[in-house]
């Protein structure tokens, strides 16, 4: 009988705690909806000129290519593609993404209650693809930025937006995780994990905690097909608020330079430099004329604090220099030649993005089969053809897939600079370093790609 009591109280308990959160979720949708808009961007395209067909060929030997370019060219049409935005202020500003309006040429905005309105592009920020946009109409309903540090792994959370067009839907989750970073590169990342469902079209939409605060910006997936594998990501609102604010005072986003090319600790690395963990930052390059270089900060050094904030990985270092004006003095600790230093560095501006050209390899004419790779002496011609300025060393052309120069991280177009300290000037050189013994012990390589410069650490198992 006690059993039978237990089992029932526990049912009722269970079942008042699935309506208590059915009941906030539903009063979290009533509450947000008036604050979320779609999106609708419009990019001009130029259609194709009407002789560009290769049937015109024959009759431009004729004419000439004057002739047949001076006919225009139809007229323009207008692609739209679709997203979210929200509305964060009564006066009409609006938040998205970069990729969904960041580009366009004009810009819809249809409200929750129908009316549409044409949205001017206040600014926008491809590094954090953070777009803010303004709309005439007033008296909106805004919704709360929350904050996202407080944010805990686990707790639920609901993805609103326009998933192939389909306004206002809901679907709810848990956070996965944070601080993930999927993109690399140029990009600033703090991502929220979610299981919520986020499709094509939830870009721009809300993530929102069980406050109704809006915790993250919908901006991406990772998916096989496209569609729902549910893993989505979220931009989190403190990074975001930040990115508003400097949109709408400046026009754009101003951050701290440090002006270095760090890569992540891998535990190899970390024991070839004497240093006991993997958190931190490797510095693999040193922009000349940076702050870093007149601070003397050094290829090699791994920083692993930022005035009292422990650094524990490449993007943590770079989010954390990045949200401090330029002109601001920080002090960096500092691992070199296996001893703790103290380095103060004025930061700068960061640069504009510059455009990388992808360069060509030429044909394979060595092979180190040991290590899975095909490697070439660099040449004038092919120092050329992959933007560098560097006289000498040994271009990666192959790399098998599964080998141990793959696992090892080295990539085509790598050009093998030094190896344990050695200049690597010619494949001879590099044969002759990469002995058996030493690559049982393991082999410090330093490399350059697209004019950066990075550590591998290669080791053939024993």
């Amino acid at each position: 009988m006690r059993l039978i009591l237990f089992l029932s109280l526990a049912f009722l308990s269970a079942q008042d705690f699935a309506e208590t959160l059915s009941t906030r979720f539903k009063n979290i949708v009533e509450n947000i909806t008036s604050s979320i808009v779609s999106i609708q961007a419009f990019v001009k395209s130029k259609r194709q000129h009407p002789f560009n067909d290769p049937f015109f060929d024959q009759f431009r030997r004729f004419f000439g290519d004057d002739f047949f370019d001076s006919f225009p060219e139809k007229n323009e049409r207008l692609e739209p593609s679709l997203g979210t935005g929200v509305i964060i202020s009564n006066d009409g500003l609006i938040v998205t993404n970069h990729h969904v309006a960041g580009v366009a040429d004009e810009i819809k905005i249809t409200f929750s209650d129908g009316s549409e309105e044409f949205a001017k592009l206040v600014g926008t920020d491809s590094r954090t693809d953070i777009a803010v946009l303004r709309v005439k109409k007033k008296n909106l309903s805004p919704a709360q930025l929350g904050d996202s540090d407080a944010l805990s792994v686990g707790e639920w959370v609901l993805a609103i937006g326009n998933p192939f067009g389909l306004t206002n839907t809901v679907t709810a989750g848990i956070v996965s995780a944070k601080g993930r970073s999927i993109i690399g590169g140029n990009q600033f990342e703090d991502f929220i994990q979610t299981d919520a469902a986020i499709n094509p079209g939830n870009s721009g939409g809300p993530l929102v905690n069980l406050k109704g605060q809006v915790v993250g910006i919908n901006t991406a997936i990772f998916s096989r097909s496209g569609g729902y594998m549910g893993i989505g990501f979220a931009i989190p609102s403190n990074m975001v608020k930040n990115v508003i604010e400097q949109i709408v005072k400046h026009g754009k986003v101003i951050r701290g330079w440090l002006g270095v090319s760090i890569q992540r600790l891998t535990k190899e690395l970390a024991e070839s430099f004497g240093y006991d963990s993997t958190k931190g930052a490797l510095v693999g390059q040193v922009q000349p004329d940076s702050p870093a270089d007149k601070a003397k900060i050094k290829v090699g050094d791994i920083i692993v604090q930022v005035d009292d904030l422990q650094i524990e990985n490449p993007n943590h270092l770079r989010n954390v220099i990045a949200s401090k004006k330029p002109g601001t003095t920080v002090t960096l600790k500092v691992f070199r030649d296996k001893n703790y230093i103290t380095i103060r560095v004025k930061l700068g501006e960061l640069p504009e993005m510059d455009d990388e050209s992808e360069g060509s390899v030429a044909p394979e004419k060595d092979n180190i089969d040991k290590l899975g790779l095909s490697v070439q002496n660099l040449t004038p011609d092919l120092a050329r053809q992959l933007g560098t300025k560097r006289k000498s060393g040994v271009v990666v052309t192959r790399v098998r897939p599964g080998s141990i120069a793959q696992l090892s991280g080295l990539v085509p177009q790598d050009i093998i600079i030094e190896a344990d300290g050695e200049p690597i000037d010619s494949i001879s050189k590099f044969k002759t370093v990469m002995t058996d013994d030493r690559l049982k012990r393991g082999v410090r390589l330093v490399v350059e790609n697209k004019g950066v410069t990075r550590f591998v650490f290669i080791r053939v198992s024993r």
